[in-house]
């Protein structure tokens, strides 16, 4: 893998994305609609305490349903195995992928939660920006995701399916709806090997304490490095063709 590839790889994604409408939407229409509704269905105080989760939680589903999406489409249109046999590794593809889409996860951050903060009055006790470094890097786990799935997908709508199976248990069981120290234990151990807890944490740190602790850093550590573990099993398990 080589970093001139990489970026060449991550240019040509987003040169392709800037003539993609629906994707740009999906992207930042979409999750900034979202947000407006929850404003507008919940009263101000279940607004502030659901809402920066959530403003975490959204990137990584979107960015997961984009991603598999995409790279599946590379893989049955032929595009990646005529790459693959030029000069270019499947490392460099993948990562190449996790850059153009980590460039689209902070433009996504940046106005999703601009618009939290400053027109539908979302509040944290910390640091604004924290939340979108942290939603950030859920769009980047939802990246990585979304590529090591695609490899077992031989079609855009089994893509799809894959995002109960890969999201739903994880939004079960990251807090948001029973913290997680109440689940049986059983279900409490597997929820510590999911990212969605540690990103859920960490938002709920931001949201509830002025300044960061050693709990986040942690949290979001954890998140950052199984982005960087699933991304490179996606690169090992990267397919050039669908049978």
């Amino acid at each position: 893998m080589t970093w001139r590839r990489t970026l060449a790889t991550a240019r040509r994604v987003l040169e392709q994305l800037r003539h993609d409408p629906r994707t740009i939407g999906l992207i930042i229409v979409v999750p900034t609609a979202l947000m407006a509704l929850l404003a507008w269905i919940l009263t101000d105080a279940d607004f502030h305490k659901y809402g920066p989760p959530l403003l975490g939680i959204f990137p990584m589903l979107v960015m997961f349903l984009v991603t598999s999406v995409a790279t599946l489409r590379e893989r049955t249109s032929g595009t990646l195995e005529r790459l693959l046999s030029m000069p270019m590794g499947k490392g460099d593809f993948v990562f190449g992928y996790a850059v153009a889409f980590s460039i689209l996860a902070v433009i996504q951050a940046l106005v999703v939660a601009g618009v939290s903060f400053l027109l539908l009055g979302l509040e944290v006790r910390g640091s604004a920006w924290l939340v979108v470094l942290v939603a950030v890097v859920d769009g980047l786990t939802g990246t990585a995701l979304g590529l090591f799935v695609s490899a077992f997908a031989r079609t855009e709508f089994q893509a799809v399916q894959f995002m109960p199976v890969a999201l739903i248990p994880q939004l079960l069981l990251c807090g948001l709806i029973v913290p997680t120290d109440e689940l049986p234990r059983v279900l409490e151990w597997i929820s510590w090997l999911l990212p969605l807890t540690y990103a859920f944490d960490a938002m709920q740190h931001v949201a509830m304490n002025p300044t960061p602790d050693t709990r986040f850093w942690i949290d979001l550590g954890v998140v950052a490095a199984m982005a960087v573990a699933l991304l490179a099993a996606g690169a090992a398990t990267l397919r050039r063709r669908t049978p």
